[in-house]
């Protein structure tokens, strides 16, 4: 049985990829921390027999300490984990100085730091199969930065650097390391935006349209299969072709 571990599950992105890799045959361990609803629309695209490959788990990423007890949970049941999905993320919108400290430092605990700790947590099970497959859900802002989204972009940048970076390390174990790197997905953290704000940035998109959770869910599986075993290191944009 292949296992994967998804952060961020219960957000409409992590639904969708939560969907994409049952379907793909994996065991999916999915976190989420207060949206257990969220987690429940899950099965709602499952069949009977594949809502038993689904197995939530709640942690506070923002907490070492959740984190901690949420991995040891899961490596006493599932030691080997084939797939890791560092999806979990949260934004901010917001002119940079007023941003506070702790805002900063919420954003980079969970874009950043808890993508850093559950990888370490799997890593030596990775290594000891040589192989395994790790795809770190980003942004096209940490590609191209965002006016009021200065502490958003700089941490899903850092995602982007630790990506390249280990996927150099790894790559000599046999481990894939790549970044999907959305556009503007239609998913609950841009309905902040009103309609003709959101009608702008379908103008700005050569493609067209707003993104979909499944586009980018499409994108994680196919890094997460054996067709991109020759493939790492790569920070592919799923933005419509929003960031040319």
């Amino acid at each position: 049985m292949k296992v994967a571990i998804l952060t961020g599950a219960s957000g409409g992105i992590g639904r969708a990829v939560a969907q994409r890799l049952i379907k793909d045959g994996y065991f999916v361990i999915a976190q989420y921390n207060t949206d257990k609803e969220g987690i429940e629309s899950i099965k709602k695209g499952l069949n009977d027999s594949e809502k038993d490959y689904l197995y939530a788990v709640k942690a506070d990423l923002s907490s070492i300490k959740s984190i901690d007890d949420m991995m040891d949970g899961v490596l006493k049941s599932f030691p080997h984990v084939d797939v890791l999905v560092n999806n979990a993320g949260v934004g901010l919108y917001k002119l940079i100085d007023q941003t506070t400290e702790k805002e900063w430092d919420k954003l980079f605990d969970i874009n950043v730091k808890s993508a850093y700790y559950i990888t370490n947590k799997v890593l030596s099970g990775m290594v000891e199969k040589k192989h395994g497959k790790i795809v770190n859900v980003s942004s096209m802002w940490g590609m191209v930065g965002a006016s009021m989204e200065v502490a958003y972009s700089a941490s899903k940048a850092a995602l982007i650097g630790y990506t390249k970076a280990l996927a150099k390390e790894l790559a000599p174990s046999g481990i894939n390391v790549n970044c999907v790197c959305p556009g503007v997905i239609d998913t609950p953290m841009n309905a902040r935006f009103s309609q003709s704000d959101m009608q702008e940035l379908v103008e700005q998109t050569p493609l067209g349209r707003i993104g979909r959770p499944n586009d980018v869910a499409q994108l994680v599986s196919f890094l997460c299969s054996e067709q991109s075993d020759f493939i790492t290191g790569q920070v592919v944009a799923c933005d419509g072709g929003f960031s040319l």
